[in-house]
Parts: C-alpha cells; sequence; structure tokens
C-alpha cells in the first residue's frame, strides 16, 4: 500500500524546474492531482525540460476506478466534471466556476515563473484538457482573444464529448459544465472541431477504448492530431519505451508550436500519411 505524500520541498531556489515552461496536469475522475503526479512519475522524469504542475478538482467523489487499494489513504478524491447520476446536480454557470476557480488557483499559487505552454490530462482530465484548448481556440476565433495561450494537449485516454465553456461553443455536439457526460451520444459529424495541435495517447486493452477513437475522430482535425497507441489497460503508462515515445512526441510538437526548450531535436515520426490522423509507433 503506498504512503500518502509526505515530502516537504526545500527552498524554491533549489528547483531546476521553476523557470521551464510550464504543463498544466488534470487527473481523471474520483483522484486527486497528488495521485496523478505518482501515476505520471515517469513522464515527469522524461520531461526534465517543463514544469508539470497539477492541479485539484473541485467536487469530492468516491474513488476512481483503480485506485483502490493502492492510493486509499490518499483521499479525499476529487472530479471535475459529472459522469454519474449520484453526483449532486450543479447548474452549468457554477461548475465552471468552480473548475475555473481550482485551475487559476493552481496556476496562480504555481512558485515557477515559466509561460504556461500545454496541457496533460488523463480520463476526465483529458476531457477537459481538450475542453480547454478548444475554448481557448474558439475564442480567438470569435473574439479575437483567450485568457490563455497552450500550445497543445497531451490526452491519456480521453473521451468525448467536448465540454462547452462559453456561448461560442453551445452546441449539441458539446455537453455543458453540469451535465452528465455518461452515455452521451451525438450521431453526426461535430461543427466544433479542436485544429490545434493534440498528442492522443491510446490503451489498446482500454475498455474504453472505442470511446478515445470516437473522441479522436468526432473532434479533432487529423492534421494536427497524432496518435499513440501502447498495449495498456486505463492507466498512466509507466514503461520506459512508451514513455519516451510520448515525451518524445511532446518536445516535437511543443518545439513545432515556438515554444523553447533544450536538448537535440526530436526525430520525425512514422506517420499514416497526410488526410489521415498521424499515428506513432
Amino acid at each position: 500500500m503506498a504512503a500518502p505524500p509526505g515530502h516537504v520541498p526545500g527552498p524554491a531556489n533549489e528547483d531546476p524546474t521553476l523557470h521551464h515552461p510550464r504543463i498544466l496536469c488534470l487527473h481523471g475522475g474520483g483522484v486527486t492531482g497528488e495521485v496523478f503526479r505518482a501515476q505520471a512519475r515517469a513522464l515527469i522524469k522524461n520531461l526534465p525540460d517543463f514544469r508539470l504542475v497539477f492541479a485539484d478538482g473541485p467536487f469530492f467523489c468516491a474513488a476512481g476506478p483503480g485506485i483502490v487499494p493502492v492510493y486509499e489513504d490518499w483521499g479525499p478524491f476529487r472530479r471535475w466534471l459529472r459522469w454519474l447520476p449520484e453526483h449532486a446536480e450543479i447548474d452549468d454557470d457554477s461548475a465552471e466556476e468552480e473548475v475555473m476557480y481550482n485551475i487559476e488557483t493552481c496556476k496562480r499559487e504555481d512558485a515557477g515563473d515559466g509561460p504556461w505552454v500545454g496541457l496533460i490530462g488523463f480520463s476526465q482530465g483529458a476531457k477537459l484538457s481538450a475542453s480547454l484548448l478548444y475554448d481557448q481556440q474558439i475564442r480567438m476565433e470569435k473574439d479575437g482573444r483567450a485568457d490563455t495561450d497552450y500550445k497543445f494537449a497531451v490526452l491519456l485516454a480521453g473521451r468525448s464529448p467536448l465540454v462547452s465553456f462559453c456561448e461560442h461553443s453551445r452546441h449539441p455536439a458539446l455537453v455543458t459544465p453540469g451535465q452528465i457526460s455518461e452515455g452521451f451520444d451525438y450521431p453526426h459529424p461535430s461543427p466544433h472541431v479542436l485544429r490545434l495541435p493534440t498528442i492522443h495517447v491510446h490503451g489498446l486493452n482500454d475498455n474504453g477504448l472505442h470511446l478515445h477513437r470516437k473522441m479522436l475522430k468526432q473532434y479533432h482535425d487529423p492534421e494536427s492530431a497524432t496518435v499513440i497507441e501502447w498495449d495498456g489497460t486505463h492507466r498512466v503508462p509507466i514503461k520506459k519505451t512508451d514513455v519516451e515515445r510520448i515525451t518524445k512526441e511532446i518536445y516535437r510538437v511543443a518545439r513545432e508550436q515556438g515554444v523553447e526548450v533544450p536538448g537535440e531535436e526530436a526525430q520525425e515520426p512514422k506517420s499514416s500519411g497526410g488526410g489521415s490522423f498521424g499515428f506513432v509507433w
């Protein structure tokens, strides 16, 4: 059984990542930011030129799948969105306010000073990451401005639909912040398509794989989406070969988007060709 987090960080000037580009990390449903940090330890190790910052969801809930018994002492567990009927009803404005408050508080209280360049989310956190990136995109398209400037998102086991966080994206293809998304189905092509760069990580033995592929196909532009498939279930990859494939793509996409990170240029990935999603093997 894993022990609860008890590490006390040293002085801020001892942290080598303080001035690095920052990536906001959003956990899955029924987890916490600290649990996600532990789950993503291999990713952190392989992204030394970034500062990964882990936020906590605003709503308490039961532990998610696979959390007990390993992390049972790391609660209380949290969620970002409703997906079960027993999750308390909440109006859309309040739900959005709670989500954004937790995210902005996390970002404000972080000791780093590098630019916020990306998002990494797992499961429900991946849905939220894609939704935040799309919200930024559509605000720029409609209003000419947005409060964030994320360059990319890494979506680990993310499923549809996207969540609408402004009037520009209100449409039957998306759910609203207070709506239950479990069982949601929009059987038509979505007019709301994310064109900012995304990296989709799909476990081939994940029971929700068909939903992750639906998210990819229905809400993402194939010209800006990269897919990494690995031989795993519904969890964050930790095996060296899997992790290196993911982090290699993060470095590649970040550099292509103008993020200044040191190190050698990433090798170009193998692709399935133009007009379809880019797969990395």
